[in-house]
């Protein structure tokens, strides 16, 4: 069984009996002598080890990924650019290469190679929204100033040729699953394994938890998990392997609110890998996407060999660490409503851009004539589970929707949460926290400006 890719236009294949936990960085590193790619973090956070993928099978084909989270098996059949392989075959420099230097964009260097990969990646989608193209690299000496310019500057120039990198042809792989069916029969028969989508949480498991995982299976190649169905008309449903960046357009057209949650959901680098279905299965308290859905209303489609069930998500969760799953059932996809006019997401954390969240708070109201007839509220961040706020939604139900119904339900909400005081935030911050939220919710349906980041003097 032979992991093959291209790196730097040249193709790679690994020999049999690679561990499959090995990352990207550490192999780089170690192993091929390329040490431009940087370790900082060691857990996606810092960019410093960003590097250019090119995968035929994803929605957006040009990537820019965390190699310190980054498996082998996860590379099969792609293409690897690390900061040595930007320049052309004669040297010359790739366009944004040249304008860092024009434009002073490095300092100290450690930053640099994983802004340069993140740059000519998205130079290479014509992508020029910097701020998010660069969120998940940190420059501590530089200053994002020159950097920004440097990356304005090269937004009309021609990509280079050198830089398309044609798509390997490869045999599949154990370890690597083509389809549903096939990953279905593998894990029913190695139930104990581990499941990875993008490896942006099970990636630590490794490199700060230090464990080993004997068993494992690579979802990315599973075509069919990696699908977006919106042909029915009243109904979204995401495959399990979907990742954030490819959901992200889906969720900007029906609910814009949810996207600009997801916008902040991670970095750019997180948002490439990340998937809908590792998210949920992981049963975080603090992930982002199960309020939204439970909102929503969501269904997930969990499979076992060939038995499928639809349970509502709100009911996955069932304690910290432990959710309603069998031995060698997985989650297949997530399908919810395609219309929710009122959905309303809001996140707190320290930071505006790839934070975790202390609190995020997911709305959906449905008011007929001054009454709320129907309401669907989540949280995470506020309990061991993401967990919906039933009694919150009682004190609601059958009441005015009027500038007191915030007030009147405040009380509710110590009767559905309990939350705990941590780094991130206290108890009484949390629940002071969840109750403005309601509040924000509604001064927003009244048109008043709530968010920060657009009022204007």
């Amino acid at each position: 069984m032979t992991i093959s890719f291209h790196l730097n236009g040249e193709r790679v294949d690994l020999p049999p009996g690679t561990a499959p936990t090995t990352t990207l960085l550490d192999w780089l590193r170690e192993t091929r002598g390329l040490t431009g790619t940087k370790e900082g973090c060691n857990e996606g956070d810092c960019g410093a080890c960003t590097v250019m993928i090119t995968d035929p099978g994803g929605a957006d084909r040009v990537k820019a990924l965390n190699a310190c989270i980054l498996f082998l098996p996860q590379l099969h059949g792609k293409s690897v650019r690390t900061v040595e392989g930007m320049a052309g075959p004669d040297g010359r420099l790739h366009p944004v290469q040249q304008a860092m230097i024009d434009h002073h964009g490095s300092q100290c260097g450690f930053c640099t190679p994983g802004f340069i990969a993140s740059m000519v990646a998205g130079h290479l989608r014509g992508e020029t929204d910097h701020d998010d193209i660069l969120a998940g690299n940190l420059c501590r000496c530089t200053g994002y100033a020159p950097i920004v310019r440097a990356a304005r500057a090269v937004e009309g120039a021609e990509v280079p040729d050198w830089i398309r990198d044609p798509d390997p042809r490869v045999d599949p792989i154990a370890m690597a699953p083509e389809t549903a069916d096939e990953l279905a029969e593998w894990y029913a028969a190695h139930p104990d394994a581990t499941l990875i989508g993008g490896a942006t949480d099970v990636g630590l498991w490794v490199t700060k938890q230090l464990r080993r995982l004997d068993e494992v299976a690579f979802l990315g190649r599973c075509r069919d998990l990696r699908r977006i169905d919106t042909s029915d008309p009243e109904t979204i449903r995401v495959g399990a392997a979907v990742t954030m960046a490819e959901l992200l357009p889906v969720l900007q057209t029906h609910y814009p609110s949810y996207a600009a949650m997801v916008r902040r959901y991670g970095s750019e680098q997180v948002r490439q890998a990340a998937t809908i279905g590792g998210n949920i299965a992981n049963g975080s308290p603090i992930g982002d996407n199960p309020p939204a859905l439970i909102a929503l209303g969501a269904t997930l489609h969990l499979r076992r060999s060939g038995d499928r069930r639809a349970i509502p998500l709100e009911d996955f969760f069932l304690e910290y660490g432990r959710q309603d799953r069998a031995p060698g059932e997985f989650v297949e996809a997530v399908s919810f409503p395609k219309a929710a006019q009122r959905l309303a997401c809001y996140k707190l954390s320290k930071r505006f851009d790839q934070d975790i969240s202390a609190v995020l708070g997911c709305f959906n109201l449905t008011v007929e004539h001054g009454t709320v007839t129907q309401a669907r509220i989540a949280f995470g961040g506020m309990a061991g589970i993401p967990k919906r706020a039933t009694a919150v939604e009682t004190a609601l139900i059958g009441q005015p929707w009027d500038a007191g119904a915030p007030d009147r339900a405040a009380e509710a909400f110590a009767q559905d949460f309990a939350p705990m005081s941590d780094m991130r935030a206290s108890a009484g911050y949390r629940l002071t926290a969840a109750r403005n939220m309601l509040r924000r919710y509604w001064a927003e349906g009244t048109g008043t400006a709530t968010n920060v980041r657009e009022v204007a003097p």
